[in-house]
């Protein structure tokens, strides 16, 4: 089982992005964000399995773990700060507005913004280097650029069915240059929130309509198209942004194809029982099945 690290320090400040009760704390030298469960909706358990998946697959990501806040009884995932001093993170739509001054980077609204495409991200990633060589280390040959980097966060977000990548939920890092930063935030993701009632229907029902592969199929990102008003969908996303890329695209479904179910299974059966229950665990490791085949359509090593 993956260890649960158990929270005693106060709160250094509070987080200001988001819904969710978070705060910042310091250990040693060291600052760390610790992010709330408190819905009872599975945040905590995805965004530790999202982690070791991004692990695996040698992508650039913040490094979650379990955790368990002491003083308020609450469950959560912590994580290192990502932009110790004199480092700093310029968020998406920041970056976005700087390219384009129409963009509504200053409004209070994450969702549902019909400039935020794939192209204009794009442009974006073309201004950046990729993150800094730490984060670097483990992924594939020939992926060397930030919008080759971002291709592979695509490919992670349709694999875990992850819809909520808006423009505050990727980022830049500044330091002597501006680089990706490693992906991170993805506690949305793998269906978390389905009661297990759904899960258990889903997995066994014969009607086409309600199956796990029919449910996958649905998932909608927070990109639009160019022309239209309808979320594309993440799948989409993932092949709009590899047309781009072609090359460090298939890099990354070359080290997609070595996944196996068995490590994805192995990944689930590492998250306490009381946080993660039976169903859950059978449902998602589903979902994931169904979508790295969805991912390698088509691919050819």
């Amino acid at each position: 089982m993956y260890p649960i690290h158990q929270v005693e320090a106060q709160a250094d400040s509070l987080e200001q992005l988001g819904t969710k009760r978070k705060f910042w704390y310091t250990v040693g030298e060291e600052r760390f964000l610790f992010k709330a469960e408190e819905r009872g909706t599975g945040e905590d358990w995805a965004e530790k399995v999202v982690c070791e998946l991004a692990r695996l697959l040698g992508l650039p990501h913040v490094e979650y773990e379990l955790a368990y806040f002491q003083s308020d009884k609450l469950r959560g995932v912590i994580c290192p700060n990502m932009t110790p001093p004199p480092l700093s993170l310029v968020m998406g739509n920041q970056l976005l507005g700087i390219l384009d001054d129409q963009y509504p980077q200053q409004v209070r609204k994450k969702f549902g913004i019909p400039k935020y495409t794939v192209d204009a991200v794009a442009t974006v990633l073309g201004m950046l280097k990729p993150p800094s060589p730490e984060y670097m280390e483990n992924v594939p040959a020939g992926v060397k650029t930030a919008l080759g980097v971002f291709s592979g966060y695509m490919m992670l977000d349709t694999l875990v069915a992850n819809q909520d990548r808006h423009h505050e939920n990727w980022a830049a890092v500044l330091a002597e240059t501006i680089r990706l930063a490693p992906t991170f935030d993805h506690g949305s993701s793998l269906a978390r929130n389905l009661q297990d009632a759904e899960r258990i229907d889903r997995l066994s029902t014969t009607n086409p309509q309600r199956t796990v592969a029919h449910f996958v199929g649905r998932a909608l990102s927070e990109f639009y198209p160019e022309e239209g008003d309808r979320p594309l969908p993440v799948l989409e996303v993932f092949r709009r942004f590899s047309a781009k890329v072609p090359v460090e695209a298939k890099a990354w479904l070359t080290r997609l194809n070595q996944l196996s179910v068995a490590q994805m299974d192995q990944i689930l059966g590492q998250i306490p029982p009381d946080r993660m229950s039976i169903p859950t665990r059978a449902f998602t490791l589903e979902l994931l099945r169904l979508n790295q085949i969805r991912l390698l359509e088509g691919y050819t090593p």
